[in-house]
């Protein structure tokens, strides 16, 4: 890092001690003058950090803006979180417009002098551990306690939501909206489950390499399946070659092996965008003549699925809607 670019950051955490208890140096000189700060040591992918036992000032990015914002937490930065906007409520939505936007979509567009500027006493990141080798931990360290919560596969937004929240101390805000969540996925279990259980499911995913003539195949757990998964629909198959992060329960897969990967499938789901179209990487599949020939295809059972983004528990409530919406049609099959 530049020496005169290491000092601008060291002024502004500086001058952030004078007006608040902020993390920026040592223990001793983020005091509060009136009262010691309680803390406590919580467990992040980043090991035991020390942070506020009630944080009051949080930076929040990656997967953790979303939930933080739904939550209540006390943010004052967040980095952009575009892929989320359209599932936010308007009052969700007005708040992820109203902060501070202190980096970008990617863990690389991290803005370190913006981050001390708004004066943290909190940084939740959140991103998969390996991303986080994108992020300079130690830098960010002498701003404020730093912890580092991300999913390794998509379904782990449930357990990672939850940590975020305990984090950022708002966990009862958190656990009202999982409950709602998991009444309303167990309602359509039940209206589903005698037109789902006896089925062969196949997804066909947004993020296929159109370049190379691949698509990408989704099995449970997957962005395109885990809240399908929550209402008694399951995936047959599994990865072939498993790997790390998401390549655990989808694979990419040339669109000439369409038959092979999703011929045994009674219905396929695929993923849409939130206005119901779909992406390029879903569209070479859809336009392909060996797509026409799924016996899936051709008995009428293909279904959109919308809002597969989510990431939160409110979130997620949107997409059961979508998803409430997607297979309603099964119930009356035709005659």
């Amino acid at each position: 890092m530049p020496l005169h670019w290491a000092s601008r950051l060291a002024v502004a955490c500086a001058a952030a001690l004078a007006p608040v208890a902020a993390g920026c140096g040592s223990s001793e000189q983020a005091a509060a003058p009136e009262a010691e700060v309680q803390t406590r040591v919580f467990a992040a992918d980043n090991g035991g950090i020390t942070i506020p036992a009630a944080p009051r000032r949080i930076v929040a990015t990656g997967y953790a803006v979303p939930a933080l914002i739904e939550t209540g937490a006390p943010l004052v930065g967040i980095s952009t979180w575009e892929r989320g906007v359209p599932l936010m409520s308007p009052e969700d939505k007005a708040t992820y417009d109203s902060l501070e936007k202190v980096a970008g979509e990617l863990a690389a567009e991290t803005n370190y002098e913006a981050i001390a500027q708004v004066d943290p006493d909190l940084i939740v990141i959140g991103v998969p551990a390996p991303i986080l080798a994108d992020v300079d931990v130690e830098l960010l360290e002498s701003v404020a306690p730093v912890v580092a919560i991300g999913p390794m596969i998509p379904s782990e937004w449930r357990e990672v939501s939850r940590e975020q929240a305990d984090a950022a101390g708002v966990l009862p805000a958190f656990d009202a909206l999982r409950s709602e969540y998991e009444a309303k996925a167990a309602e359509l279990r039940a209206k589903y489950a005698p037109v789902v259980g006896g089925l062969e499911f196949g997804h066909l995913g947004a993020y296929g390499d159109v370049s190379g003539g691949m698509f990408q195949r989704e099995f449970d757990g997957s962005w395109g399946t885990n809240i399908l998964n929550d209402v008694g629909v399951s995936y047959y198959g599994q990865v072939e070659e498993p790997g790390p992060g998401s390549r655990a329960v989808s694979e990419n897969v040339s669109v000439e092996q369409i038959g092979a990967g999703l011929g045994e499938a009674d219905v396929i789901t695929y993923s849409a965008e939130p206005d119901g179209s779909v992406s390029d990487a879903v569209r070479q599949v859809l336009d392909s003549p060996l797509w026409q020939q799924l016996p899936a295809v051709q008995a009428g059972r293909t279904i959109p699925i919308r809002y597969t983004e989510a990431a939160t528990y409110g979130a997620a409530l949107t997409t059961l809607d979508a998803v409430d919406e997607a297979l309603a049609p099964l119930l009356s099959p035709p005659a």
